[in-house]
């Protein structure tokens, strides 16, 4: 996935996640998410973030309802939420970051 970052928030955004809190990283597990990794990148002068995970459970809509559902994740997403710029597609659908098609894989 794929969400701009505001430059002014990047420390923040870093220091966040430097201290992720453990309750948000239980919600990430119990919501079968593992291998879960953050890239920044400058882009043509802009901040993108690019995240990476593996899914390992059965049923993916019901556990991102889960985790949506989650007090503490909200509150987590509270503070990074504001820090972030949505692409427009994302955008016009209320949410921070796009999906992006993959198109190689090898194990």
């Amino acid at each position: 996935m794929v969400t701009g970052i505001k430059p002014d928030k990047i420390e923040y955004y870093k220091k966040l996640h430097a201290n992720a809190w453990p309750a948000v990283l239980k919600k990430i597990k119990e919501c079968n998410i593992q291998n879960y990794s953050i890239y920044i990148q400058k882009i043509e002068g802009k901040y993108f973030l690019f995240s990476y995970f593996e899914y390992v459970g059965a049923n993916f809509d019901e556990d991102m309802k889960k985790m949506a559902a989650d007090a503490t994740t909200q509150k987590w997403w509270k503070e990074t939420d504001p820090t972030q710029i949505p692409l427009p597609e994302a955008a016009i659908k209320k949410q921070t970051w796009t999906n992006m098609e993959e198109v190689f894989h090898t194990n």
